[in-house]
């Protein structure tokens, strides 16, 4: 029966997605979604509305929020030119599988002819980034619109539901506001998963590519006994969204960057199992490199669909394989102790990678933006104690900082690092100051190597030794240099500039002593 206390759409709504299991918002609101965040007030602080200061703060940490929790967390924003705000880390989420919700409010329908300043064609611009979109048309029709939203949601999928305000404002006459919100898988097809198994026990060099749910605890420990079995290789995109490493799991190998040694790295394998994601490709296209990393004369099969229970494919995968055992070439690693051995002298990528590896704590989740800074972390880090790695899945710089907001606020026992190149961040600095407002327990290091590195390692690679002034004044950030700790200052976080291995670690080390967020910047 309809709780007699609501009395208008906006209401609604807000009940239906506490009912659905929804408890975060991430917010930049305006005057069209006034009747929303009013509607929130009723659930605090059960229902915790976040304030963000930028729009693409708000779609990156719930990005973060969904990647850690595998559930959806809204954002509310205002009209087109909010959502276009927040497109780029929707970009990254949609590509991480990230379950997430967005709400838009748009003008009443009665003023939209008029044409006002902020109109916009808005369900075009979401359609980019969503897997599920619609615009409310009846007042009527807006619980059911909304549980069809979190229905998409909830099955890894970008919804997003566009509000206009009168209808928002609008009496309701309901009944029934139950939401249900449960995934229902398709049975696999065991005909296909048996004959991958026998593919498997016939083909010397096999190698599984994972992806998407296979990746977590669950899925790997699945992996591990299919890798005992049958001493496959294990590999995963370049920049997965989501990954547990460490306590035992097995080492999933990344797909190197650039393509001509992805492409080596991935030629001795006959046979590939995909299970979670699709073929890998080329991060860019490069003339006379073909786009796909798999020759054709490498055979690929996909275990399952999307619509079927990945973690039951890979057990019945692990099932009918049975008592198959392959003597394994591939050799035991040795676990080092990395603090025994710590790096001195200036700083370097290589360094850098190091000290983190070395120093963080158990049960840490990295957020990894440092990219061509922090490449050398993930090998380093295979012997780490148990930890979650999130990585810049669509590759739209900026998402870093906001997914380590969200991170935080998932997994508020859990200390969150996030690794950051300078330029990156210039996108969405703004997430400090939620990071300060919320209190959250975020550790941000600062790769400041003053330029868009990734830009000149392209040239290098494409044999251009000169640069004009034009070329060079898009690359190059140090005129003026970026302070860092002045900027995390003013937005009320405690920060520190280093230049040396031994300062990093004193300085690191005291960071994850205490609560709260801090910023290093860490000079290149």
């Amino acid at each position: 029966m309809m709780d007699k206390g609501i009395k208008n759409n906006a209401e609604a709504v807000i009940k239906t997605l506490y009912d659905a299991g929804v408890r975060i918002c991430f917010a930049n609101a305006g005057t069209t979604e006034i009747p929303l965040l009013l509607a929130m007030d009723r659930y605090y602080p059960e229902m915790k509305a976040v304030l963000c200061l930028f729009e693409g703060v708000c779609t990156g940490a719930a990005d973060g929020y969904g990647r850690m929790l595998e559930k959806p967390a809204m954002t509310l924003l205002h009209l087109g030119p909010g959502f276009a705000n927040g497109i780029a880390n929707l970009h990254n989420a949609k590509r991480a599988n990230t379950p997430l919700l967005n709400i838009i409010g748009e003008h009443a329908t009665w003023h939209i002819p008029a044409d006002p300043p902020l109109n916009m064609d808005i369900k075009n611009l979401v359609k980019t980034v969503s897997h599920w979109y619609k615009t409310n048309k009846e007042p009527i029709r807006l619980i059911k619109d909304t549980k069809d939203a979190i229905n998409a949601a909830i099955k890894s999928q970008i919804a997003s539901l566009i509000i206009p305000y009168n209808h928002q404002i609008a009496e309701i006459d309901y009944r029934d506001l139950e939401t249900r919100t449960e995934i229902n898988y398709e049975p696999v097809d065991l005909h296909h998963i048996e004959s991958i198994a026998e593919k498997i026990k016939k083909t010397n060099k096999v190698a599984l590519f994972i992806g998407s749910k296979a990746l977590r605890k669950k899925g790997l420990e699945i992996i591990s006994r299919i890798q005992k079995k049958t001493g496959c290789a294990v590999f995963t995109e370049t920049f997965p969204g989501y990954i547990d490493r460490g306590g035992g799991l097995p080492y999933v190998e990344k797909i190197p960057y650039f393509p001509e040694e992805a492409k080596k790295y991935l030629e001795k394998y006959e046979l590939f199992v995909i299970a979670g994601t699709r073929e890998p490709v080329t991060f860019f296209g490069y003339e006379g490199i073909d786009s796909y990393l798999m020759n054709k004369d490498q055979q690929r099969l996909y275990l399952c669909e999307k619509d079927h229970d990945l973690y039951s494919a890979l057990d019945c995968l692990d099932q009918m394989l049975g008592a198959f055992k392959r003597k394994s070439i591939r050799k035991q690693k040795d676990i080092k102790d990395l603090k025994s051995n710590m790096p001195e002298g200036r700083l370097t990528p290589e360094k850098l990678s190091y000290i983190v590896a070395a120093l963080q704590p158990e049960d840490a989740i990295i957020v990894d933006e440092g990219l061509t800074s922090f490449f050398p972390y993930y090998q380093m880090s295979a012997d780490a104690p148990p930890h979650s790695l999130l990585t810049i899945t669509g590759g739209s710089i900026g998402y870093g900082m906001p997914c380590a907001v969200g991170a935080a606020l998932a997994c508020p026992e859990r200390p969150v690092i996030n690794v950051e190149a300078d330029g990156s961040a210039m996108y969405t600095v703004q997430a400090l100051w939620t990071q300060a407002h919320e209190s959250l327990n975020v550790k941000t290091l600062i790769c400041s190597n003053r330029s868009y590195n990734i830009l000149k390692i392209e040239l290098a690679r494409a044999d251009i030794k000169t640069m004009g002034k034009n070329s060079l004044s898009l690359i190059e950030l140090d005129n003026p240099p970026v302070n860092w700790v002045e900027i995390a200052r003013g937005f009320g976080i405690e920060a520190k500039s280093v230049e040396t291995a031994e300062d990093l670690v004193i300085e690191f080390e005291k960071a994850l002593e205490k609560k709260g967020p801090y910023l290093i910047e860490i000079i290149l």
